[in-house]
């Protein structure tokens, strides 16, 4: 039957089905995390259309407990309180905000008729895209052969070779259609990557370039070396490659020598330099990543430092604006280069990912560096662990099947000894042992890991005094703005929260109070001598983007007024009046979430003094991660534990999708 002329409105024909398997790992989020994102992302309920839907909805959670006053600035364990409410109130289901109505009400009039199963299938799998899930199972609804039967009934849910609003796959996943695609077009994009010859390269003179720079250890003696080496030769054995590891485990040192390696095979044949292009989800990201690659280069006899220019954000790179979801480039219009490089893979959502895989032409390298523990990223999908999982088993047992993902994880560090505390912690809580961080923490025997009770909330601003006037001292008597930039990257406060009295908004006050009082910042003015700020909104024109960190300082070049400086990744300052800077928030506290990116010499990571859905074991380790010499965490024993034992789970298809056999059918 012919479709109605506004189901026919939707956009162009999806080409595809998919051969799905079903999900064992399955498991239901129970409420929706923190602050409701919706309007951050412009591919976020669109379905088919190239316009985005412009409507956004922000949701606060209330506070649920009140701490009784005491005259000590701590409570020692089990911390007497007199909530107002449960302190630590069950889980509620996830519910739906009126966008998601709205979106259900939208369906059920191209429906034409009435559909209670539609009306809530709809609504839910809206409300579990926002809570990062690309998909949702049909389970969650109820009996799955009921509802598959009466959404199939309807005029706007489809299975994966039908264009609909709605797609339910073979596995029983529903998706918003848009959603489908990404994944779709993100798995067939990685399968021809990897069906594609890499380009040519001699492996005995790449095996003795590698050697050189990077000798393995003498007989007997611990190769420290041989993971970065073995992700060396996976880069030049495949089109696509992940480099996986945590903090301080080489990742930038390796490709820095692959850059050093290219640079010389060049020279060697006489031949043009290949293309690269670095890449990071954020500008700070860019920022280090163009640091510290240009860094190690110079180390190595063999420079390469010309193959390496400035890395930019994604959307910069794909030519990404905010008022539109479609791409300068793509696979129509494909990025000129002959090797891609992204840092931080993890924080890379689907729609992104998608993206950037369809605009690197499939005969180019693509190297993906990240840490696959770390927290996933702010809107759908978990895109890294994904490819990671994918990685792990077989692509498809067809004889034209492509080679496996080349992935390797870096496992040796060299940033923290074996004796570091931050290791340890770090290890304890990505093996999901509370207990053991816990005992940790209590010891006390390392110099870089500290631990006290969470001070009670009315003085919390007076336990908060000395760390803040300490660690931030050195960047507010700097002599210059340089000087003040590099010496406030040395010390920062972590939050996991934004709201209450653990947030951000309110750590920054209680920093500003405690400063002012100390004489080292005066108040009363929307900018001020000394301020640091954060970038919340991406300006393309002024080169400033999201996470972002400057200073508010005299101008020696303006007669002293004030001015927004910030680094630029060729290590230059930039200095703008503060007017013209987009939107933009006080930065002594920033979130765990905000850090991604980013390191600090020195930590002071506080939790709130209540359990809430989005601690989870990843930003717990993202947050002491972030710390390159210290960290001291201001918490209850209950609260972090739970944290620990929580990890976040994200449905998705991705995996199945990527490791699918050609173009079979569905998989019932």
């Amino acid at each position: 039957m012919a479709e109605s002329k506004d189901l026919q409105s939707w956009g162009g024909k999806i080409e595809g089905g998919g051969n799905w398997s079903s999900d064992p790992s399955r498991m239901k989020p129970r409420t929706r995390s923190g602050k409701d994102k919706r309007g951050s992302d412009p591919n976020q309920l669109e379905l088919f259309s190239n316009a985005p839907l412009e409507t956004a909805v922000s949701v606060e959670a209330p506070m649920a407990a009140t701490l009784a006053p005491s005259k000590s600035l701590v409570d020692d364990a089990p911390f007497e309180l007199i909530p107002s409410e449960p302190l630590a109130p069950p889980p509620a289901p996830l519910e739906t905000s009126p966008l998601d109505d709205q979106l259900a009400k939208l369906l059920l009039r191209l429906n034409g008729a009435p559909s209670e199963s539609l009306e809530r299938a709809a609504a839910m799998v809206s409300a579990w895209r926002s809570d990062g899930h690309s998909c949702m199972p049909l389970a969650e609804l109820g009996d799955v052969a009921v509802l598959r039967r009466e959404l199939f009934e309807t005029r706007v849910v489809g299975r994966p070779d039908e264009w609909k609003p709605l797609i339910l796959d073979g596995a029983d996943r529903l998706y918003l259609h848009r959603y489908w695609k990404y994944e779709q077009s993100l798995a067939a994009s990685i399968r021809a990557r990897l069906a594609a010859p890499p380009p040519a390269a001699d492996p005995e003179r790449l095996l003795e370039d590698l050697s050189r720079l990077l000798p393995p250890a003498a007989s007997g003696a611990g190769d420290k070396t041989a993971d970065q080496r073995a992700a060396i030769q996976a880069a030049f054995s495949s089109n696509l490659c992940v480099i996986t590891g945590g903090p301080g485990t080489g990742k930038t040192r390796t490709i820095a020598v692959i850059l050093a390696l290219l640079h010389r095979q060049a020279e060697r044949a006489a031949a043009e330099p290949p293309r690269v292009l670095l890449a990071a989800p954020t500008g700070k990201a860019a920022i280090r990543m163009t640091e510290s690659i240009r860094r190690l280069l110079e180390e190595f006899p063999d420079s390469a430092a010309s193959l390496a220019g400035d890395a930019a954000t994604l959307h910069r790179l794909l030519g990404l604006t905010p008022d539109s979801p479609l791409p300068r480039y793509d696979a129509a219009h494909p990025l000129a280069a002959d090797l891609v490089i992204v840092d931080e893979a993890s924080m890379i959502d689907l729609a992104l990912m998608a993206k950037l895989f369809s605009a690197v032409p499939p005969t180019a390298r693509l190297i993906l560096l990240g840490d696959r523990d770390q927290l996933a990223s702010v809107e759908a999908g978990r895109v890294l662990g994904d490819i990671c999982a994918a990685a792990k088993s077989p692509l498809g047992a067809a004889p034209d099947a492509p080679l496996p993902i080349a992935m390797v994880e870096l496992r040796e560090n060299f940033r923290f000894a074996a004796e570091s505390g931050i290791r340890r912690l770090s290890e304890l809580v990505n093996a999901g042992d509370a207990d053991g961080a816990i005992h940790l923490l209590k010891e006390g025997r390392f110099e870089d890991l500290k631990s006290a009770p969470l001070p009670i909330r009315d003085l919390l601003g007076e336990a908060l005094r000395a760390q803040a006037v300490a660690g931030f001292r050195p960047a507010l008597e700097a002599a210059t703005p340089a000087a003040a930039l590099e010496a406030l990257a040395q010390f920062r406060i972590l939050c996991a929260v934004r709201e209450g009295a653990f947030g951000v908004a309110n750590l920054n006050r209680l920093t500003e109070t405690a400063l002012a009082r100390a004489g080292l910042i005066t108040l009363g003015a929307r900018h001020y001598q000394g301020q640091p700020i954060m970038i919340l909104r991406n300006d393309y024109n002024l080169r400033l983007f999201n996470g972002d960190i400057g200073l508010i300082l005299p101008d020696e070049t303006a007669d002293g007024a004030l001015r927004a400086f910030f680094r630029a990744a060729d290590g230059q300052l930039r200095r703008l009046q503060p007017a013209r800077l987009p939107e933009h928030e006080t930065a002594w506290a920033i979130t765990v979430h905000k850090s991604q990116g980013s390191e600090f010499d020195r930590l002071l990571f506080i939790l709130p003094d209540e359990d809430r859905p989005l601690l989870t074991r990843e930003l717990i380790y993202t947050a002491i991660t972030r710390a390159r010499s210290g960290v001291e965490i201001w918490h209850r024993p209950a609260v972090l534990k739970a944290a620990i034992a929580r990890r976040t789970l994200r449905m998705s298809g991705l995996a199945d999708a990527i490791r699918a056999e050609g173009s079979g059918g569905l998989v019932g």
